[in-house]
């Protein structure tokens, strides 16, 4: 992992001719020898997770439990390496015509773990699926850019052109400056012909194409754990080192920690408030403290009372400043966040800690009561703010300390809403019956501003939890990713920033290290720019 920006960022846009990737880039695959074999065994690495939130269907999925599957199970056209790099996976080449029209070649003889070829139908059928608005799945956006799509009625993406088997052209209606980049994100996954006989019980049992599968068909138990095992038949550049994966489910992060110094668990990326001051110290060399795409918040949802309008802009920015970001970093996590400047992540090619309007990011007590004062001019403050919260995640803490903050500078009631599990406040987040704000955040899907920007904020946008709304937002966006100049782009993205940190529609807290360790049990255990374990790499004597 690159603590600066990464080695991706010569790739965020796009150019006329074959894209970058290379299909046999050495680093991903970990390989010790040209037979991919050496080093390997079957022995089961067992890691942590949480109950994926929907069935394990790629357009349905867009949460870092169920995504943490998906991707073991699933290959796409492309993957991406440690520190961000693309390659190409099950796409031979992807070759960018112009800056609307891709053409990309799938490798032959590649199957899934039931034995059906993949081919450029797979593709083109799961899109076309996912995209689907009767389907409301969480991924439509990502086809947007793709002619054909509507955000009125179903429709067909008619950009999506079989040439042969092996080939399928991409049409788009606007220039997207970073498409290909995406094509490694989950969204864009291919899927069996058998999973459109029965989409939901195919997300119970899926049948992928990745370096992992299923290990039957009561691999998942809800809420305990998930077992999968090395898919021999796989040919992409994630060759399994070891024989399976494990993840278990648990209800902490301080009992995954408690497992971890037992070596009863192999690797987990996450550690409790409990053990941040000690985490380093109790695991040596195998502690893992390392920058990553994550950027932490709380969303404020729209249709709350006294959130909209101009007293809804003014209490959004009195909670933000009200907020001492410095001292809940370096009190609670030991200095593995940093306090945010921005919606997005310093890891990521075009961040800036100087956008217009960041001023409301930085802690001013007295300029918040001034605020909130004239917002309760406009209408008195009445009730509790609340941040809804999973209690298996390890965020009473945070929680608990901003609102403390809250309490003691603006003189309201304010506190942590705990849910039992990460499911429980995602339905109510999803079904939009959640009553407060709620934690929030980002994992990144490839390594783009957009990628930050887009599916959070975007009118309509699959993540827009909060169900904000800005025709100037949106514009710019479409300006920025349809620039074919990298600082324009850029430069673009930062004006959208702006218009966000006015309005606020998240309040951002701070950037995450991946912060993780592992046992003494495995080697060869690396994690990747979106602080996710390379699991394929991890080895362990059987």
């Amino acid at each position: 992992m690159k603590r600066n920006k990464t080695a991706f960022a010569g790739l965020a846009l796009l150019t006329v001719g074959a894209f970058a990737l290379s299909g046999c880039a050495g680093g991903d695959s970990g390989n010790a020898d040209e037979t991919g074999d050496a080093g390997a065994s079957a022995a089961i690495i067992t890691t942590n997770g949480t109950e994926p939130e929907n069935p394990l269907v790629p357009t349905m999925t867009n949460e870092v439990g169920g995504g943490q599957i998906l991707d073991a199970i699933f290959a796409g056209l492309v993957s991406y390496e440690a520190d961000g790099t693309p390659v190409n996976d099950m796409a031979e080449s992807i070759t960018i015509d112009d800056p609307q029209n891709l053409t990309i070649k799938i490798k032959e003889g590649q199957t899934f773990t039931d034995g059906e070829e993949v081919t450029a139908d797979n593709f083109i059928d799961a899109w076309n699926y996912g995209a689907l608005l009767s389907n409301a799945h969480a991924n439509s956006y990502f086809f947007e850019d793709i002619e054909g799509f509507s955000w009125d009625e179903d429709s067909e993406l008619t950009g999506l052109e079989m040439v042969d088997d092996y080939t399928f052209t991409i049409a788009l209606n606007k220039p997207a400056s970073d498409f290909a980049v995406r094509l490694g994100y989950s969204a864009f996954y291919p899927l069996p012909e058998v999973a459109f006989e029965d989409i939901e019980a195919f997300g119970q049992n899926p049948v992928g194409n990745g370096p992992y599968m299923f290990a039957g068909e009561d691999a998942w138990q809800h809420d305990v754990q998930i077992d999968l095992v090395k898919n021999e038949d796989y040919q992409g550049v994630r060759q399994a080192q070891n024989g399976g994966l494990t993840v278990k489910i648990y209800s902490t992060a301080d009992a995954a920690y408690a497992d971890l110094l037992g070596n009863e668990v192999d690797v987990i990326d996450v550690i409790p408030p409990s053990a941040m001051a000690s985490f380093e110290s109790d695991l040596g060399d195998r502690a893992v403290n390392q920058a990553a795409a994550i950027f932490q918040s709380f969303t404020i949802p729209q249709n709350l009372p006294h959130f909209s309008g101009e007293e809804g802009t003014l209490r959004r920015q009195a909670i933000s400043m009200a907020i001492n970001r410095d001292e809940i970093t370096e009190t609670i996590f030991q200095g593995s966040r940093t306090p945010a400047s921005d919606f997005t992540s310093p890891v990521i090619d075009g961040w800036s800690d100087s956008l217009e309007g960041a001023e409301v990011l930085e802690y001013n007590p007295e300029a918040a009561a001034e605020l909130w004062a004239e917002a309760d001019a406009i209408a008195p403050w009445e009730g509790t703010f609340q941040i809804g919260y999973n209690s298996d995640g390890g965020h009473d803490q945070w929680v608990d300390a901003v609102s403390n903050s809250l309490k003691n500078t603006l003189g309201i009631e304010a506190s942590g809403a705990p849910y039992a599990t990460f499911a429980e406040l995602r339905e109510l987040v999803n079904n939009r019956t959640i009553t407060t704000a709620f934690r929030s955040g980002w994992q990144a899907d490839y390594p783009g501003l957009y990628n930050f920007l887009g599916p959070l904020y975007a009118t309509n946008a699959g993540s827009n939890d909060g169900d904000y709304s800005s025709a100037e937002f949106d514009q710019l966006l479409t300006d920025g990713i349809s620039a074919t100049d990298a600082e324009e782009a850029n430069a673009l993205f930062s004006e959208a920033q702006s218009v966000l940190l006015k309005d606020l529609p998240a309040v951002p807290l701070w950037y995450s290290n991946v912060t993780g360790g592992y046992s003494e049990n495995v080697q060869n255990v690396e994690f990747g720019w979106n602080s996710v374990p390379l699991f394929h790499l991890i080895t362990k004597a059987e």
